[in-house]
């Protein structure tokens, strides 16, 4: 593929996933059909890269932005549902696919079904969030479903990567699968965790927004790169690295927050688009070749649909015997104990407890059955997959072809579209149907949260402005601070009565009057730096005492960047 070919595929990739955003339908699913369809175009030369540049370069920064913009304490507090199901279900998903594979795919390997089965493992959640977030889903389930969607991409890439490299011969520095996984694993994790922890240092030292959001283009890069040279997992690396500098990152300046937030969604977007564009042009010929395989197309027809409904239906088989048990067992325990001896007995045990000024433990969370039908069907096939099954090389052992190869794409190319048609297209109405939502009490401890959030801000302007009354910042008339300690003070105090209407959406709106005193306008900024530096160390010292939510604490964060922003740029107000 030339540099125009490319160039032509990013701009009809990119026009396409506008025309779709505009009138409401699935981006990534009319993206990758018109490319499908242009590939059947009589004379069009095959736009084709080297596999290994699909994965290093396109799979890298797209889980490094996901990972940066994730809360670890929602990955924290989520953890085993994330597990299991990114996890878990990633491993059983292959293994099971791989199986049906091998009896349902004429000629293919053990070893190429597990290829198979890696590629068309990792659900991508863009698609469920996206309509999560439009429907108001709860809290905690949009957690799980964004956590899984990082975790189940890394666990199918190592295992895609490890199967690949049995295939095709190549070295590793482990022979036994399992602890090749765990090595892979292990060492991807602390080798992203080191790559994290220099670009924060150095990124503190920078002190120039354009070098800092260049340093953190390259930290995926470095981290999988890296990884991958030490036989590890560079997809563990990648994200490892970006939950660390995504929880650290109100340490950066403003300018480098805002400025990395709109580099790595338009990254994201573009990136996406070129691949379900890069994909969809490869059906002609990943059908023609596997015609010239010598599959008939009648069987290909019968594997496909044997892979399509294993695919489909492990996921609801998995997340209903793992989660659908422990709803079970906990409603027959509530029958039980509202039996009348038991329910005296746990009243008599609770007394007991107050005495003593012991709490009771918190009953733990449980997962409604309608969120599991939600989680169940959450289960389309993107990028990754899409990525991945273009990554898988041309050649194996002994430099003969990759067994299987045409026919793996071909299958990841229907799984993908056939998931993303029907799963996509019926979970909002399965959404409205089981009427599934945030609850109130969600919503006001939300909002509670918020307005917590706005009082420490406030709280930290206070300390600030009357730290300025007692000490003026050198070279400044005291005069001009209490002025300026004024204004300052009209503008909280106005947007303390905008929360009070409206938490969610109240921003301030206080224009200050222009003045030709230099040393005002001097001085405000300066105050005003200080109030935004107090105000983010309150906000993280309050997240990390558990006072705040983190993705509270993160919206935040961003709304004060947009108001130190305006500050920095509009010489006209002080």
């Amino acid at each position: 593929m030339d540099g125009i070919q490319l160039l032509l595929v990013v701009v009809g990739a990119i026009a396409v996933t506008a025309v779709a955003q505009r009138r409401g339908l699935q981006p990534a699913l009319v993206v990758v059909l018109i490319a499908a369809a242009v590939s059947f175009v009589p004379g069009l030369p095959r736009f084709e890269l080297p596999p290994g540049l699909i994965l290093s370069v396109v799979v890298p920064p797209l889980l490094y932005s996901a990972a940066l913009d994730f809360s670890f304490v929602s990955f924290a507090k989520g953890l085993r549902p994330i597990l299991s199901l990114g996890v878990g279900m990633v491993v059983a998903s292959t293994l099971v696919t791989g199986v049906v594979a091998t009896w349902a795919v004429p000629g293919l390997t053990l070893v190429s079904a597990l290829v198979l089965g890696a590629v068309v493992a990792p659900p991508d959640a863009v698609t469920a969030l996206a309509i999560g977030r439009q429907l108001g889903l709860p809290r905690r389930l949009m957690a799980i479903l964004t956590g899984e969607s990082l975790v189940n991409d890394a666990a199918a890439l190592t295992i895609f990567s490890l199967t690949v490299a049995a295939a095709t011969g190549t070295h590793t520095v482990l022979s036994n699968p399992v602890l090749l996984f765990g090595y892979a694993a292990a060492v991807g994790i602390l080798l992203g965790l080191c790559v994290a922890v220099v670009v924060q240092q150095i990124r503190l030292r920078l002190r120039d927004s354009g070098l800092e959001t260049a340093l953190g283009l390259l930290a995926p890069f470095v981290a999988y790169l890296a990884a991958e040279q030490l036989h590890a997992s560079g997809v563990l690396a990648v994200v490892a690295a970006g939950f660390w500098l995504g929880h650290h990152d109100a340490d950066a300046s403003f300018a480098t927050r805002l400025q990395g937030r709109q580099f790595w969604n338009t990254a994201g977007v573009l990136l996406e688009a070129f691949v379900f564009a890069y994909m969809g042009l490869q059906c002609r010929f990943v059908f023609e070749d596997l015609a010239r395989s010598g599959m008939p197309a009648g069987t290909f027809a019968l594997a496909a649909a044997a892979v399509f409904a294993v695919v489909l239906l492990i996921r609801p088989v998995w997340v209903f015997l793992t989660y659908g048990n422990q709803l079970l067992w906990s409603r027959a325990l509530r029958r039980l104990a509202a039996l009348p001896g038991l329910a005296r007995m746990a009243a008599d045990r609770s007394a007991r407890l107050r005495g003593k000024g012991i709490p009771e433990p918190d009953p733990p969370q449980q997962v409604a059955w309608g969120s599991l039908v939600v989680v169940s069907w959450t289960g389309m096939r993107g990028v990754i997959t899409l990525a991945a099954a273009a990554g898988i090389p041309v050649l194996a052992v002994g430099g003969a072809a990759f067994p299987g190869r045409p026919a793996i794409q071909a299958l990841a190319f229907v799984v993908t579209v056939g998931t993303i048609l029907l799963q996509g297209l019926t979970l909002p109405p399965l959404v409205r149907a089981l009427g599934i939502s945030a609850p109130e009490t969600e919503q006001r401890a939300r909002a509670h949260e918020l307005r917590r959030a706005r009082e420490i801000s406030r709280a930290a302007t206070r300390e600030v402005l009357t730290a300025a009354r007692k000490d003026p910042p050198p070279g400044t008339n005291p005069a001009v601070v209490e002025y300026v300690v004024a204004r300052t003070k009209a503008a909280v105090d106005a947007r303390r009565e905008l929360d009070a209407q409206e938490t969610a959406d109240a921003e301030e709106d206080a224009a200050t009057p222009t003045t030709t005193w230099l040393s005002v306008e001097e001085t405000t900024r300066a105050l005003r730096r200080d109030m935004y530096a107090a105000q983010r160390q309150a906000l993280v010292e309050a997240r990390n005492a558990g006072e705040l939510d983190d993705e509270v604490m993160r919206s935040e964060l961003e709304h004060l960047d947009y108001e130190e922003a305006a500050t920095a740029f509009d010489r006209g107000t002080p």
